[in-house]
């Protein structure tokens, strides 16, 4: 008979960033153990509160399933004697695996052991596989307390386990497990003993406790959304604000507040940004778009004296405003330009100077690499102006106090410093990409500063010896390696990666002597960032280890190569094309020239694959220069026939070495056309 499993860890306030990953960590762990234990369940549920992790698990077997086990022992000649009796080796490993030495099999030259395990009752394995679970949680920080060795990511309080209706007995950080639960911290009072899932749910309920963060997730967004078509408004709820919401608190409750609209004169993200990355409130606007002087927050608790809430609130969000406003008219002040020297009391990175420094390289390097992607040269003003001024908001008010408007109060006051609209744009666009999923920098001065800043914060760091490790990457080279690359595809540009970081290297004045090395090391940091982004376009991993196999100094060349093998690699011309070039490559090894001599062909098929070799070779020279690489595959799927042909008619390696020679070298000009594209070898037919 099934019973179900249910296990809650009582702790105190978990922070909201970690719960998503935590959840998700203890619904696979789970998993795998059952299936390592042998016992099978039903569904599995991970929930959970700033206060608890929960997993509950449905109808789970009593018994492990019985196991039937063929175990490898020592071979013949080392199990019998010359006589047929097993020795002292077989003996042994017979006793190891539990059977009689008569018991044991032969079978391709060894011994085997048919081992039949019956499975155990599963409540003999609960306490030591919860604590396994609960020891294999892993959380980005991790705290001791009390006069405990154990680490976990807050003090544990309760723990609740039960297997049916009985308690599943272990310990843990002194905590011994029960059957009762808390409800919520200040809405209910006491333990509550919990005889079953369905009762735990029930109690929770009654108790204020919305266990399932789905639920609370449904109940905060209907909330916020009622409130604020009832204050005449949409609400805009950012899903990562509403994700953090949703595991701050128990039992939502939502409620509005309102502020001054003497403060709606501050650019809206300067009256935004406080109120969602400080206070986690959702902002309103009205059926035009435009910002109302209203906000909506989510208590943890019931809907009693939230008159007193919502002037808590209103006073912290005034506050927050008036230092906005303060620093706004400050900065207006001072124009970016005249920010300029400022920059040169900051230090970018220790040995390389300041952020001044950093801006003149910035605008160098935007420069030539606007020139390699070929943007037009009217642009070029507008280039050097915005990464001149791209980053002088960091020595404003505003940006000092709210670090998260940078860029877009750099937008802000250039347009008020009167600049031209394209300048603002790519000051705010240059910080772009900020976080994965982000928008990317969409006009053309902004993709090139943007690229040109992320360069040299990659190599200017990775130059120091700050390489980013597998745990470790403070800097956050890899979302700014990964931003380049996006930024690459998405505006379609060809440029030589290794050509500007040449120059970022330069730029930074790394001695001639270091730059091989290090030129290597961030090509290798790109090209698995490249693999990634081809991989997340589901992209099969042997066609993206063939294209990237020929080269990715060009990432959008490979990228349309990476496209072209998706389209047409899963076709049986293909198969059949991989299958005839992989033969090829196999004999490339004993190739010496790369001089053809028709006078030399001695059968039909050596010909006729010259001849379809030739034609070949023109239509894919002319492919390339369009970058048409759908078409250059299309002619080799097409090549496939005649080489098989050649194969079936002709001794490659003949006795006549000029002949055999001759041969070898028009298979490796063969070769050389579908290396342009990718390296067929690699593909798995």
């Amino acid at each position: 008979m099934a019973k179900d499993l249910l296990l809650e860890i009582g702790t105190e306030e978990i922070p909201a960033r970690f719960m998503s990953g935590v959840l998700s960590q203890l619904g696979n762990i789970a998993k795998s153990k059952f299936a390592e234990l042998r016992i099978g369940h039903g569904e599995i549920q991970v929930l959970g509160t700033p206060r608890r992790l929960v997993l509950v698990v449905r109808d789970m077997a009593e018994e492990q399933t019985d196991m039937n086990s063929e175990n490898k022992g020592p071979s013949v000649k080392i199990a019998f004697d010359g006589n047929g009796a097993p020795t002292k080796a077989a003996q042994g490993f017979a006793r190891g695996q539990g059977v009689a030495a008569t018991e044991l099999v032969v079978k391709d030259g060894y011994v085997y052991a048919m081992v039949h395990e019956v499975g155990k009752p599963v409540k003999e394995l609960l306490s030591d596989m919860l604590i396994n679970i609960i020891d294999s949680l892993n959380f980005p920080k991790n705290m001791r307390w009390a006069n405990l060795e154990r680490r976990f990511v807050r003090p544990i309080r309760w723990l609740l386990a039960l297997f049916g209706c009985e308690v599943v007995p272990f310990t843990v950080a002194e905590v011994k497990t029960g059957n009762t639960t808390r409800g919520h911290r200040f809405l209910s009072k006491g333990e509550f003993v919990i005889s079953s899932v369905e009762e735990y749910f029930t109690i929770l309920a009654d108790n204020y406790v919305m266990v399932d963060q789905e639920v609370r997730r449904k109940v905060i967004r209907e909330q916020v959304e009622k409130i604020a078509i009832s204050q005449g408004g949409t609400a805009t709820i950012d899903e990562d604000l509403l994700e953090e919401v949703v595991y701050l608190v128990e039992y939502p409750t939502a409620l509005y507040g309102e502020f001054d609209a003497k403060y709606l004169s501050l650019p809206p993200e300067a009256i935004i940004t406080p109120m969602r990355e400080h206070q986690r409130y959702f902002p309103v606007f009205s059926e035009e778009g435009k910002l109302l002087p209203v906000f909506i927050t989510v208590r943890n608790g019931g809907a009693e004296h939230l008159d007193i809430v919502r002037h808590g609130n209103e006073r912290v969000l005034k506050a927050r405003l008036a230092d906005a406003r303060f620093f706004y008219e400050e900065d207006k002040k001072i124009k970016l330009i005249d920010r300029l020297d400022k920059l040169k009391t900051i230090v970018f990175q220790e040995g390389l100077g300041t952020l001044h420094d950093k801006t003149i390289r910035i605008e160098a390097l935007a420069v030539a690499i606007a020139s390699a992607i070929g943007v037009a040269d009217h642009l070029q003003p507008v280039i050097e102006r915005s990464a001149k001024l791209a980053k002088t908001d960091l020595v404003t008010g505003m940006v000092c106090e709210f670090t998260e408007l940078q860029g877009t109060m750099g937008r802000e006051y250039a347009l008020l410093n009167g600049e031209q609209p394209a300048v603002a744009q790519a000051i705010f666009e240059h910080y772009l990409p900020r976080f994965a999923g982000d928008i990317l920098p969409a006009s053309p001065a902004g993709q090139v500063i943007s690229i040109a800043d992320k360069l040299d914060n990659i190599v200017a760091t990775f130059s120091r010896g700050l390489v980013p490790t597998g745990s470790q990457d403070p800097y956050a080279l890899r979302r700014q390696a990964l931003g380049i690359v996006n930024i690459l595809i998405d505006g379609k540009h060809h440029v030589s990666l290794s050509t500007i970081l040449l120059k970022t290297m330069k730029l930074l004045g790394i001695n001639e002597s270091e730059q091989e090395k290090l030129q290597a090391d961030i090509q290798e940091f790109f090209r698995l960032r490249i693999k990634n982004v081809l991989a997340d376009e589901k992209i099969r991993y042997d066609m993206i280890d063939a294209v990237m196999a020929v080269g990715t100094d060009d990432v959008y060349d490979t990228w349309l190569r990476a496209k072209a093998m998706e389209i047409e690699g899963t076709g049986a011309g293909m198969q059949k094309a991989v299958q005839a070039f992989t033969r090829i490559s196999n004999l490339m090894k004993h190739a010496t020239t790369e001089v053809i001599d028709e006078n030399l062909f001695a059968a039909s098929a050596e010909r006729s694959l010259y001849q379809e070799y030739t034609v070949a070779r023109q239509t894919i020279d002319q492919m390339l220069v369009a970058k048409n690489y759908l078409g250059v595959l299309s002619t080799m799927i097409q090549m496939a026939q005649p080489i098989d042909v050649f194969f079936g008619e002709v001794m490659v390696m003949a006795e006549d070495i000029e002949v055999r020679n001759n041969r070898l070298a028009l298979l490796k000009a063969i070769t050389n056309l579908t290396t342009r594209i990718a390296d067929l070898s690699k593909i798995i037919a």
